[in-house]
């Protein structure tokens, strides 16, 4: 598994400069979480780690799906220790949040040094199209964002359907925000929203979120592969250029069920992966 100092699958040159492959994140969910309801051709069973380690992504954003995992994590996330950086949410699917949770993941970052930031999965209430956590909240966990060692990033969810609702006051409490599109036939569109993102927030570190199922449809395979494939593409020129930081595949629980999408991002990885970046990209 590509390691914080640097393997065969994720190299880092003495002066620092990164490779593509580690700015890749993958979106993990407990294993077998959401077999129940995406109609996916069989059960999954793989895990976040096994599904990164096949991939050859050396990061991870770990999200609560339906309750799950539980608490304690601790030896859930040991097998994450070789893991280059993980991100742990504090709001899980479907806005899923507890104080508890919050406490428990700000004290687990604390014992893991490879833990690097939070992450708030369906920031906006799809039924009411509020914010799931205020403005007051965010505030106050600016403080807790700072440990001895490091400081945590903090990513805000955003899709390309919610960029008219009006979070000025929440943008400026995270530093992060990572953008996707619901639905695989509105990809056809992600370069024009993706501007409209981009103008939203100039001076965050900004995400792409590419999607290997297409859960827009209530749960098919995605049916225009080329969409996905270009998703890609414009991804890598955006890394490239400085415009995002990393690209986030999501989700782990679809690596183990021999889909197409799921084989050519794994091809796709493994041939530009290796590419390194220029210092001022990200």
């Amino acid at each position: 598994m590509p390691a914080a100092s640097g393997t065969a699958h994720s190299a880092v040159r003495s002066d620092g400069v990164e490779t593509v492959r580690d700015r890749l994140w993958l979106w993990g969910h407990d294993a077998g979480a959401l077999n129940a309801e995406w109609n996916f051709p069989r059960p999954s069973r793989i895990t976040p780690v096994e599904a990164a380690y096949y991939m050859h992504i050396p990061n991870l954003l770990m999200v609560k799906y339906g309750g799950l995992p539980e608490l304690p994590y601790e030896q859930y996330a040991l097998p994450m220790r070789p893991l280059k950086r993980v991100a742990w949410s504090i709001v899980g699917a479907r806005g899923e949040r507890s104080a508890d949770e919050r406490e428990y993941v700000l004290a687990l970052a604390e014992r893991m040094p490879n833990l690097t930031g939070l992450v708030m999965d369906d920031f906006i209430n799809w039924d009411t199209g509020k914010p799931e956590v205020s403005v007051a909240e965010l505030r106050a966990l600016q403080q807790r964002l700072q440990l001895p060692d490091r400081r945590l990033d903090l990513m805000m969810i955003l899709y390309a359907h919610q960029l008219d609702i009006d979070l000025a006051e929440h943008l400026p409490n995270c530093n992060q925000v990572s953008f996707w599109t619901w639905k695989s036939s509105d990809l056809i569109d992600i370069e024009s929203n993706f501007e409209r993102f981009e103008t939203l927030v100039p001076h965050h570190q900004r995400f792409l979120g590419c999607y290997l199922w297409d859960f827009g449809v209530k749960g098919a395979p995605i049916a225009d592969l080329e969409l996905l494939k270009r998703e890609c593409e414009l991804g890598l020129a955006w890394l490239r250029q400085g415009r995002i930081v990393g690209m986030i595949f999501l989700p782990s629980s679809v690596v183990d069920l021999g889909l197409e999408s799921v084989e050519w991002v794994r091809d796709w990885i493994a041939e530009v992966g290796g590419e390194f970046l220029a210092e001022s990209e990200g």
